[in-house]
């Protein structure tokens, strides 16, 4: 499992990395026993990379995670998330905290939870609009300089405001959907986290589990899943969206890989300084996204690949209407 640079403060860590979020929310039902399962064969099997937010559960994914992580913590990559509020009474409604004040607070409730002295990476989850990104970061960098924290991230934020953040503290990584189908980073975010030298982490980079090819129909998905409000598994956007995975299926069939591996490759080939970090709570899709490391794209299979889906391919807005605001801040 390859190591690289996270940014230029220091931290190093591999190359794909595993996202927490759905072994407790958003995707239907939780079986902790069985997700503290994949996150140790993630080790056993390389990976280095963990990832969760306070919000996620809510708070239940932390704990969750610190507890899989206790017996080889000082040996991977921590990272977790501040800045949205969910509304106890109703889990579909969220604020944005980015004042200095929560910031501390939030982060000693992460440590707490977390089981943790130190979170190697801490993002700002979304930017606040009510708050300067400088006060914000100011803020996180206090934490850099008490040892509660190592790193600093940021996500879903546009090139100016990582800008602006970085000359107040520099900024390790900048995480944000990044997938054959959501391919926004491209319009600059990219390119000024190359100009800064910050490292880019890509989220959902198998569009949500969509880019695999088990899904089907819209009724595959639990009730209580989020994609179920998700523009891009509605209706009409579903069955255009189904046609381009059939064609990175058949795609794949060619390389001796599966769908999964072939998005994941393309997003690993996109640039040493991309680290995916693809989430799922069985071990046997953990196993198979970590093969992806060994699929090789050749230059003539990028160039097929982007005939196939070209950027801004995928049918209907990533999140839904009302959530599109908070990002790209």
């Amino acid at each position: 499992m390859q190591m690289k640079p996270l940014g230029s403060t220091g931290l190093q860590t591999t190359r794909l990395g595993l996202g927490c979020m759905g072994m407790s929310d958003f995707y239907g039902q939780r079986n902790d026993e069985e997700s503290i399962h994949v996150i140790r064969r993630a080790y056993e099997l390389g990976i280095r990379f963990f990832d969760t937010a306070d919000m996620y559960g809510p708070y239940t994914n932390e704990v969750l995670v610190g507890k899989a992580i206790s017996d080889f913590r000082r040996e991977v990559t921590l990272a977790t998330k501040f800045g949205i509020v969910r509304d106890p009474n109703d889990s579909t409604k969220r604020g944005f905290n980015g004042s200095p004040e929560y910031v501390r607070s939030a982060c000693e409730g992460s440590l707490k939870r977390l089981g943790v002295e130190t979170i190697d990476l801490y993002y700002l989850h979304r930017k606040d609009p009510d708050t300067p990104i400088e006060e914000t970061v100011g803020a996180m960098a206090d934490l850099v300089k008490e040892g509660k924290i190592r790193a600093i991230g940021l996500s879903e934020v546009n090139a100016d405001t990582l800008r602006r953040a970085h000359a107040v503290h520099p900024v390790s990584a900048l995480q944000s959907e990044y997938s054959l189908w959501t391919r926004d980073p491209e319009d600059g975010t990219l390119q000024a986290c190359r100009e800064l030298g910050i490292s880019f982490v890509a989220y959902s980079p198998l569009g949500r589990g969509f880019l695999t090819g088990q899904y089907k129909s819209f009724d595959d998905f639990a009730p209580d899943d989020y994609r179920r409000h998700s523009p891009r598994f509605q209706g009409e956007n579903f069955a255009k969206n189904l046609q381009l995975v059939e064609k990175i299926k058949s795609l794949a069939a060619q390389k001796n890989c599966s769908a999964a591996q072939l998005a994941l490759a393309w997003v690993l080939a996109q640039g040493d300084d991309i680290f995916p970090i693809p989430g799922t709570k069985h071990v046997t899709y953990l196993e198979e996204n970590i093969g992806a490391l060994d699929v090789r794209l050749t230059k003539e299979d990028l160039q097929e690949i982007e005939a196939i889906a070209p950027k801004g391919v995928a049918a209907g807005l990533r999140y839904p209407e009302n959530m599109m605001h908070s990002v790209g801040r």
